[in-house]
């Protein structure tokens, strides 16, 4: 049986399908089994070189891979519960009712987006004051703090566009007032710094940008349903590939 397996196995190699598949090839050599680790990113996820301190539970707690988790456990259920939700303000209350009230498993499965959103933005800001904590923000790796910082803010934007969806009082008010301390942007925003100058008003700054308007209504909902759905978690997938590659290749941090 294992020899009918390998003559499979050979003639699987050669075929023109496996070949295009795998440019590499078989790795039936030292240097190709070298290749083919060090040019795929799951089997080459960690840097070649690991200090031994960088190990240990004590010294990362695990943070970044919380944080990285519990953005794929939001991208899994928020794919769920698109499924059903309709951005529309006469229908958008009453879809997320019945997600906890008549839909199967809906409940379940908003209630899993709702505490992973709010554990990430909790471990993301414990994964940073680790890094500056320990001083793993210093060189050679400055570049990759700063595309840390880029990942805490649309966190924090993710979150904020997710507050309108359920279109509830909360909603609401929670981007009545967001939108209203982005009118306060300097340069982008009407009673921001220099906004005045650069000719900002009520229908060109940044807030009539995020509203597509100047009222909380169908506009906004839809901006925000496209944002959070869409944009923020393709940037921030980006960006979390950006940091992820920075860190196999700046290697881990760590105790010496």
């Amino acid at each position: 049986m294992w020899e009918l397996f390998q003559r499979i196995r050979s003639v699987v190699n050669k075929t023109q399908a496996f070949k295009s598949i795998f440019r590499h090839g078989f790795p039936n050599n030292d240097g190709n089994r070298a290749l083919v680790m060090f040019s795929n990113i799951i089997l080459h996820l960690h840097p070649v070189r690991v200090r031994r301190g960088a190990l240990k539970i004590k010294f990362t707690w695990c943070l970044g891979g919380l944080t990285f988790f519990f953005f794929i456990l939001l991208a899994i259920t928020g794919v769920f519960l698109m499924f059903y939700y309709v951005p529309d303000t006469n229908r958008a209350y009453g879809n997320i009712k019945d997600l906890g009230t008549v839909i199967f498993f809906g409940d379940l499965f908003r209630s899993l987006h709702r505490w992973s959103a709010h554990s990430m933005v909790l471990f993301v800001w414990l994964h940073m004051t680790r890094v500056f904590f320990t001083g793993s923000y210093k060189p050679p790796r400055e570049f990759n703090w700063v595309v840390g910082v880029i990942l805490l803010s649309t966190t924090l934007v993710l979150s904020w566009t997710g507050y309108l969806l359920p279109w509830d009082q909360l909603a609401l008010w929670a981007v009545t007032v967001g939108s209203k301390m982005a009118e306060a942007s300097p340069l982008i925003g009407k009673a921001g710094p220099f906004g005045a100058e650069l000719g900002m008003n009520a229908n060109n700054d940044i807030t009539f940008a995020l509203l597509g308007g100047t009222v909380v209504g169908q506009s906004a909902l839809l901006r925000f349903y496209v944002l959070h759905c869409l944009a923020l978690p393709l940037v921030t997938a980006l960006f979390i590939a950006i940091h992820f590659w920075r860190i196999r290749k700046d290697g881990f941090s760590g105790p010496l």
